[in-house]
């Protein structure tokens, strides 16, 4: 299907979704519904009832059983979405891109930073988007923090605080916390994924890596507790956590600088609303949190108690991945996030696992 009309103009680009669980039916699906230019037009599913549940969410969208049936008809589709488990990833995106398929993979796109690489190697080569699913780029607190360090208002930033901590103390079980390698399961590079790619979007490379990863709860198989610890080649230091064990949930950011610091408790309000059934609609507010959890900059105080003053967060925005994904399509230019970025959080997350493994600091490459 020819992709080179300007954006909203002649026919939407019409999408195939592979998957249709908790990355495919509430995070992708309806983005993809929401965006201008984008058509949902069919969903990959071998399960009959995410069939059922796919057709009464999206009338008029085809179903089929098997990649394979997508691949086969691929000239009637301009972009595929991985959305499948993290050990089809690799897998599922090379037969996309050699059926000349423009793809996006859900994060995390693949275990090595060496497939990535490879990935991104071969789209260029044929020419092809390639696109991974850091949604959280466009948090609400995320996009807010990003504004403060960018004011200058804190100074020379010295230390980054993230945590995306949660109080699951019994394990669900399924892929995602399983033990076994090849699910690439385990909080490391599921939560571990978004926090590091946030420290690298707001403080560049790093080079210099140590992490603490365990298994807490009793019958869990993969790491479910993880603390990183990054130095970024620009000087700033990243404490990053990701734990589903935290009885207590500590601030979502801490940025403290050479003058002032900001803090930020609470989640960000988009996935909630995708869960519960809500969705993003042009023009209409979305992704916005009450004034009470905005966070607070200051000096010498704590927001605990009051201290600081309030700093208005920004709406979230998530449906701008796939608009700048659009846009990419129809204009030939570089996807929200690249190959090459993604690479570059896969290959912390594989020096953090080694650190953890070894109980040692990993020195990593800038470049």
């Amino acid at each position: 299907m020819d992709s080179s009309s300007a954006t909203g103009a002649d026919a939407p680009l019409a999408v195939g979704l592979v998957g249709y669980g908790l990355a495919g039916s509430v995070f992708h699906a309806p983005l993809i519904a929401a965006t201008p230019g984008l058509v949902l037009d069919t969903v990959v599913t071998s399960d009959p009832a995410r069939q059922d549940q796919a057709r009464a969410e999206h009338p008029g969208v085809r179903i089929a059983t098997t990649p394979d049936e997508l691949w086969q008809r691929a000239d009637e589709l301009d972009l595929v979405v991985i959305a499948s488990p993290n050990r089809t990833h690799v897998p599922l995106a090379t037969a996309a891109l050699r059926a000349s398929l423009a793809v996006v993979v859900d994060k995390p796109v693949a275990g090595t930073a060496a497939e990535a690489r490879d990935l991104a190697a071969l789209a260029a080569e044929r020419g092809l988007l390639f696109s991974v699913f850091h949604n959280r780029r466009w948090d609400n607190d995320f996009r807010t923090v990003a504004r403060v360090v960018e004011s200058g208002d804190l100074g020379v930033v010295q230390r980054f605080e993230s945590r995306f901590e949660r109080w699951r103390p019994r394990p669900k079980g399924g892929w995602r916390e399983s033990g076994d390698p090849q699910e690439i399961g385990g909080l490391l590079y599921d939560l571990g994924s978004h926090v590091v790619d946030q420290a690298l979007v707001l403080f560049g490379p790093v080079v210099r890596v140590y992490a603490e990863s365990d298994v807490r709860r009793a019958g869990a198989e993969a790491d479910d507790d993880t603390f990183f610890a990054l130095t970024h080649a620009s000087g700033v230091r990243s404490h990053l956590w990701v734990s589903a064990t935290a009885a207590e949930l500590g601030p979502r950011f801490r940025v403290l600088g050479s003058r002032a610091g900001f803090v930020k408790y609470g989640l960000d309000p988009q996935e909630a609303e995708l869960r519960a059934g809500r969705r993003p609609v042009p023009g209409e507010p979305w992704g916005v949190e009450d004034e009470a959890l905005w966070g607070r900059i200051g000096a010498g105080e704590s927001p605990t108690t009051g201290g600081g003053r309030p700093v208005p967060t920004l709406p979230g925005d998530y449906p701008a991945y796939y608009d700048l994904v659009a846009r990419a399509l129809h204009t030939d230019t570089p996807p929200p996030v690249t190959g090459e970025q993604a690479a570059a959080t896969l290959a912390i997350l594989e020096a953090a696992r080694r650190s953890a493994r070894e109980g040692t600091t990993v020195e990593v490459s800038s470049v």
